[in-house]
């Protein structure tokens, strides 16, 4: 058997035992989805969610509403866009090429770009994969006169126009999105191939993962939710593509997935094998720890919580009226997944009711908000020890 169906049989085969779920979880799947119907109301944005405890799939359901013009109802196979949950799979492919020694961590950016001021080339891919670069975002270095799609070739072009860092770079923690658009950037000069397209042929086709794709002007998304901004009461804005043009950078956030997809890829975390099971452990391991938070690092493309015995590993997500996040326990074979189409959710308090329900009481260092923002103005700095 190929590769390729190897990894197909795996995730396939564990997402549909994992669908016929023990007699004694059904109290608890029914607590869970009076939990979020009451969350998601029927006339409004919805989500899709999936709860998965020992390896078994407790509750996979969607609530409330994908599109509100079209009153479609949101489903497990609902495409969200995930936002900077797209980080985790982008972290996966530079992992996989320096495993095949087509570029190493310690590699600078002066290696794949020619152009860049001196302080911007020295920077390390494994800086860049751990937030603790120190490189500007590149909105302000942006010029988006007549543009309608930014896409990471266009942040590479801002990035030559930069000159000065935050701070020196591997001294401090600061999220970064720019830095992702750069990985994206880096996989195609070294591929040859275009991020969606290395993504595809890496991760998605192996896990068939049939459904999912980078968002890319004129590129159909199938059954895809849309995003809403919470006005006041109940009124709803439209939010995605077209609203917002950094939307559609790829790398650090394009990914449209359903959690039926996305589910066959965490049981890739869980069950991978050889070259592939030890990039996922560097993957959700501490490689650049964030102080002043006890417990909590980054590892790439995952934020880490040693502060808790078993520790848990997770990320949250938002673009464009989207939320998204994901919880696990891979000592436990416990995960929450929730893709959300609007932005009005505190989905890391969901996420703590839910491990309520299941009895997990893993809770901690969830409220990462002055670590992890998404918001392009923010000059929120911490301290950081980069591990060997």
């Amino acid at each position: 058997m190929t590769k390729i169906k190897t990894l197909f049989h795996i995730a396939g085969a564990v997402l549909v035992a994992g669908l016929q779920y023990p007699a004694t979880a059904q109290p608890t799947a029914r607590r869970l989805d009076s939990l979020f119907t009451a969350t998601f109301l029927p006339g409004a944005p919805g989500a899709a969610v999936a709860v998965v405890q020992h390896h078994h799939t407790v509750i996979i359901k969607g609530y409330g509403l994908a599109d509100m013009a079209a009153r479609s109802v949101a489903s497990a196979r609902t495409n969200f866009n995930i936002g900077s949950l797209t980080k985790q799979f982008t972290a996966f492919c530079v992992l996989r090429l320096a495993s095949e020694n087509k570029l190493a961590l310690s590699d600078p950016l002066s290696r794949f770009f020619r152009g860049l001021h001196p302080v911007i080339g020295k920077i390390t891919l494994r800086q860049l994969l751990t937030h603790s670069s120190g490189i500007p975002d590149h909105y302000a270095y942006t010029d988006t006169s007549g543009l309608k799609h930014a896409t990471d070739r266009v942040v590479l072009q801002a990035v030559l126009k930069m000159d000065t860092l935050y701070f020196s770079s591997g001294t401090r923690y600061r999220y970064s999105n720019t830095g992702y658009c750069l990985l994206g950037a880096v996989i195609e000069k070294v591929t040859g191939m275009s991020y969606p397209r290395y993504l595809d042929k890496l991760v998605l086709k192996p896990l068939g993962m049939t459904c999912t794709v980078v968002w890319q002007a004129g590129r159909p998304v199938q059954q895809p939710a849309t995003g809403y901004t919470a006005g006041n009461g109940k009124h709803f804005s439209q939010q995605g593509p077209a609203e917002g043009v950094f939307f559609s950078t790829e790398a650090d956030g394009g990914l449209y997935t359903s959690v039926a997809d996305y589910s066959k890829w965490l049981t890739f975390l869980q069950k991978a094998k050889g070259h592939d099971r030890e990039i996922i452990r560097r993957q959700r391991s501490p490689q650049c720890t964030i102080d002043g938070s006890p417990g909590l690092s980054y590892g790439f493309g995952w934020f880490c919580n040693r502060g808790t015995t078993p520790g848990s590993v997770y990320h949250s997500g938002s673009n464009g009226g989207f939320r998204a996040f994901v919880f696990t326990i891979p000592e436990l074979g416990y995960s929450v997944v929730i893709f959300c189409n609007q932005d009005g959710i505190d989905l890391e308090k969901l996420v703590e009711a839910v491990n309520h329900v299941t009895g997990t009481g893993n809770n901690s260092l969830l409220k990462i908000d002055r670590l992890v923002s998404f918001n392009s103005t923010s000059r929120n700095f911490a301290p950081c020890s980069v591990i060997p």
